[in-house]
């Protein structure tokens, strides 16, 4: 009860005539997920404005990668060495750089025409065809159409370097014969084993006039036995054989 004359408390005045200075000592509670007034919400959009620069300069595209991509083969755009356009890539620019250089190598030894005797007994072994210059010449011809021609260039650069004395000479010419046919970065790399290899490997360390013999022998027999038979059989020879004979008959 309330006696006459007395005023009202402030806790039974009604709320909608609730005084401003109360409204200042008590503010309401701000609801959750409502934007702050004032300076706050201020603040908080150049917070935001701030993430969104940063999330657009991390999307940028590196400097580079666009025209990196532009000239990367069709799979990826890092051009790894696995990558198999840059194998079909390499592979060509082997090819190109065999045929450059086959271009550069003499055609043939110097000889004189062999007589149809001299081309016969070059079927009786690979050895009476190897000890002539013609002889050569015409397996190196057949050798060409295989494109197995390096054999045959090897080993008469092993042939020639057993025939220096110098030893400068003989240093700079093995590292010739090894950048030319055993490097496998070559394109004119010949066929060996690995203990041939290791021992190549071995005297190119004290290099010398026989530093390759064993690399030879090898080759030789690759040549023995896998494309004399076929030199035999081929139209080179038989065409060879076939124009001496005719010579022979008219004489």
């Amino acid at each position: 009860m309330r006696m006459a004359g007395e005023l009202p408390s402030p806790a039974e005045e009604p709320a909608a005539n609730g005084c401003e200075q109360c409204k200042d000592l008590h503010p309401a509670p701000e609801i959750e997920g409502e934007i702050p007034m004032g300076s706050e919400r201020m603040e908080m959009r150049k917070r935001q404005a701030s993430v969104t620069q940063e999330t657009a300069s991390s999307v940028q595209p590196q400097p580079g990668i666009e025209n990196r991509g532009s000239n990367a083969c069709c799979f990826c755009w890092c051009c790894c060495c696995s990558c198999s356009c840059l194998t079909v890539r390499n592979q060509d620019e082997r090819a190109a750089s065999h045929e450059l250089r086959t271009d550069a190598i003499p055609n043939c030894e110097e000889s004189s025409t062999p007589t149809l005797e001299e081309v016969s007994a070059w079927s009786q072994s690979f050895d009476k065809l190897m000890r002539t210059p013609a002889g050569r010449n015409a397996f190196r011809e057949f050798l060409r159409t295989e494109f197995s021609e390096e054999n045959m260039l090897f080993w008469l650069a092993c042939e020639d370097l057993k025939q220096e004395s110098n030893k400068a000479i003989i240093q700079e010419k093995a590292r010739l014969i090894y950048e030319d046919y055993i490097s496998i970065l070559s394109p004119k790399e010949v066929s060996l084993d690995s203990r041939v290899r290791e021992l190549i490997n071995r005297n190119m360390l004290e290099p010398s006039e026989h530093s390759f013999d064993e690399a030879q022998l090898q080759i030789y027999m690759l040549m023995l036995r896998d494309s004399y038979p076929r030199f035999m059989n081929s139209a080179i020879y038989r065409d060879l054989v076939e124009s001496l004979s005719q010579k022979s008959a008219e004489s």
